[in-house]
């Protein structure tokens, strides 16, 4: 990584590379929210996030078209590829055809890991990404065969460093054994502390190994921003929040009330409830790295300046308190998928 980027850096995991502690989710801007951003949007936008210096960069080959984009704006811009950390995933496969519509299946297999890691590289028209992610683990496959093939990948200069996302603490220990992971992506926020938990122990594990935690979905998809009033915020053709069990009849409106609380506090610091909730994130530890979505620039600025919001240890646990009162599990919990073991070797 060059010196461009002048927002607060942290390595990411032992001795990794020093990335900005706030990245950008891309995964919005390919329409999960909704429409997705016309090209011309799109590229603008990431030109803008560039020149903020946000330059830690996170999407999947399955945003849509989310790669295909970035491979324009890379092509666009090859000067500044070096100035980029840029993350995409694999494992999550999609038939749009599927007869009973959207149809969604995982794969984490050596065969496909190779296979969707050309794909990906020739749709971003680039000849490597500094960090690949397993997006999910199939259940089926071995993880130290699943790592041992994107060690393959590393060995090529295909890939520079190795991600794991939405893995039990076992999957973490065993792929580490096999090869040094830099991070684990999994959902932290204040609605959702689960990695925190004792009977899941994967915060605990990661920070043994010295593995970062990188949050997606750190303002609770959208609802810790304080957009979300009502089911009508979520009603958008496109927007899949609505499944989101926080979102229910029942339940959004007791959330929004703890939502309100924060506010307060935000307010009295002169803070959004955005900023608040991504302040007490990346106060859980220096090994906390979140990747916040947007497709809005003001959103981008507005998530950028909670780097410079402190708290202190009493607002960090009455926070802790208010989130307490949140009802409904988080959507991963329904898959099957959530902290996800793989069989023996």
């Amino acid at each position: 990584m060059s010196g461009f980027s002048k927002l607060p850096a942290r390595s990411l995991g032992k001795n990794g590379p020093l990335i900005p502690r706030i990245g950008l989710g891309l995964m919005g801007a390919s329409g999960t929210y909704g429409q997705p951003l016309p090209e011309a949007e799109h590229l603008k936008f990431l030109d803008e996030a560039y020149q903020r210096g946000e330059t830690f960069w996170d999407t999947a080959d399955k945003y849509d078209d989310s790669e295909t984009v970035l491979g324009k704006w890379f092509a666009q811009n090859p000067d500044k590829r070096k100035d980029v950390f840029l993350a995409t995933k694999f494992g999550i496969c999609t038939n749009p055809k599927a007869k009973d519509g959207m149809k969604n299946w995982m794969d984490s297999s050596p065969e496909y890991c190779r296979t969707a890691i050309e794909k990906s590289l020739k749709r971003l028209g680039l000849p490597y990404v500094d960090l690949y992610y397993v997006h999910r683990l199939d259940k089926v496959t071995p993880i130290e065969k699943t790592i041992e093939a994107m060690v393959a990948l590393k060995q090529e200069g295909k890939i520079k460093y190795i991600g794991l996302s939405e893995c039990s603490a076992d999957s973490l220990r065993r792929a580490h054994a096999v090869h040094p992971i830099s991070c684990v992506q999994v959902e932290y926020s204040v609605f959702c502390t689960d990695i925190e938990s004792p009977k899941v122990q994967l915060l605990l594990t990661a920070r043994e190994l010295g593995v970062a935690i990188v949050a997606y979905s750190p303002l609770g998809n959208g609802f810790l921003s304080g957009a979300i009033r009502s089911r009508e915020d979520v009603s958008k053709p496109g927007d899949v929040r609505g499944v989101l069990p926080w979102l229910r009849k029942g339940n959004i409106e007791k959330n929004v009330a703890v939502v309100d609380q924060l506010a307060e506090i935000a307010k009295g610091k002169s803070m959004t409830t955005a900023q608040l909730a991504l302040a007490w994130l990346l106060t859980q530890g220096d090994d906390i790295f979140a990747i916040p979505g947007t497709s809005k620039i003001h959103r981008l600025e507005e998530n950028l300046a909670s780097l410079s919001f402190q708290l202190s240890e009493e607002e960090e646990q009455s926070i802790r308190r208010i989130a307490q009162s949140v009802v409904g599990v988080r959507f991963q919990a329904l898959t099957g998928f959530d902290f996800a073991d793989t069989p023996p070797l």
